[in-house]
């Protein structure tokens, strides 16, 4: 599956803005870039095309000798994330070239994905909505349980994908369509419409809508 060129972030929290028309809009934060990029991967030699971009700099001595010279062949530091794109066109990039937050406009709509927040072990009210069972007419210690779970007889086994008890949260979602409020480019700063995954100062990857 091609990923649309696009951008690392770190969510930086929620606040709100009014628009010109003095409508208020709750926002996400989100400081995305500036993205160099780090690799290339060739058609001929990789079996695909893409264009690799860091994120997040930290020093050289906490990555192990491989990823140093990976990055190091970019000359623009190191970087605790990578991610890959694959755009229409890899040739527009080049080693080094560094994508900033500008390459998005307000009234944009991008792509958002990130790592939900983890919730733990959860039981059915939590996890999926579930009613419970009655408090009443002998029914005792009970009340949060999911209820019948077997298929009788026959087919005499619980289906695959049934909604049980488990680990909650933790897995990768993604918002379509999420709207482009403010881009502040000295800041390195986007401010994204509505709600995003993560908790604050988790990565969220940024692109451009399909």
């Amino acid at each position: 599956m091609k990923r649309k060129i696009g951008l690392l972030g770190k969510k930086l929290g929620m606040t709100s803005v009014f628009s010109d028309d003095g409508r208020f809009i709750p926002v996400t934060v989100i400081q995305a870039g500036p993205c160099p990029v780090i690799h290339k991967k060739d058609e001929s030699r990789d079996g695909y095309s893409a264009v690799q971009i860091g994120f997040d700099p930290v020093p050289g001595h906490k990555l192990n000798r491989p990823s140093r010279g990976h990055q190091s062949k970019a000359g623009k530091g190191y970087f605790r994330k990578l991610i890959e794109f694959s755009p229409d066109n890899p040739d527009e990039f080049e080693f080094g070239q560094e994508l900033k937050v500008d390459m998005f406009q307000p009234g944009d709509k991008i792509k958002l994905t990130g790592t939900s927040k983890g919730k733990g072990f959860a039981g059915v009210m939590k996890r999926w909505n579930f009613r419970g069972l009655p408090r009443t007419h002998g029914h005792e210690k009970v009340h949060r349980s999911p209820g019948a779970i077997g298929q009788c007889a026959d087919p005499s086994k619980v289906f695959k994908g049934k909604k049980m008890p488990g680990r909650m949260g933790n897995r990768t979602v993604s918002y379509k369509n999420a709207e482009v409020i403010s881009v502040r480019a000295k800041e390195n700063v986007i401010l994204v419409k509505g709600q995003v995954p993560g908790p604050k100062n988790g990565i969220v990857i940024l692109r451009k809508q399909d």
